[in-house]
């Protein structure tokens, strides 16, 4: 099993906004309501939003394929574009997305690689993320390969505030 990554660009962003439907859905749609989960998928996946974060310049995101099927996909965000002002000399994981049917397949881990990678390229000091809560298989991914819990902050699924602990990965190694 041979898993490659590219980078997304700009005429890539119906393809990214289907993955991001697919995985979103099959991981969050059964501890939620259709309500909330479908006004979030308008809101947080819908075209225009895309673009505009496909060319943000502190955005980057990274489709993950085994052999030549599209598994998941991987987006990081630096200075401004952080979800939270954790502080200058780290990267955000804002999202490491993976279609079900390649879940356990090493995937995960080789996106986190990547970001590991770019967060060491660019002299970054730490590498941090937000999980919600409640999705304990992420949780336990995240801390099988070193990140530590450091905070939490609000995220809302439609109408309904949920919490994100921020995890936090430092030092830099695999």
């Amino acid at each position: 099993m041979n898993i490659t990554i590219r980078a997304c660009k700009l005429e890539d962003v119906e393809v990214l906004q289907q993955i991001s439907y697919e995985t979103f859905n099959e991981t969050f749609r059964d501890q939620n309501s259709p309500e909330n989960i479908d006004h979030y998928l308008e809101k947080a996946f819908n075209i225009p939003q895309l673009e505009k974060e496909l060319t943000n310049p502190s955005s980057q995101f990274f489709f993950a394929y085994i052999d030549h099927d599209l598994a998941g996909y991987l987006k990081i965000n630096t200075d401004q574009a952080q979800s939270e002002a954790i502080s200058e000399d780290s990267l955000e994981i804002e999202r490491i997305y993976i279609k079900q049917s390649f879940q356990k397949h090493g995937v995960g881990k080789r996106l986190f690689h990547h970001a590991l990678q770019i967060t060491q390229q660019q002299d970054k000091q730490q590498i941090w993320l937000g999980v919600w809560e409640k999705n304990e298989k992420a949780i336990a991914f995240y801390q099988k390969i070193g990140f530590v819990p450091t905070g939490q902050h609000s995220f809302y699924m439609g109408d309904e505030q949920q919490t994100d602990l921020i995890m936090t990965k430092r030092p830099l190694t695999v």
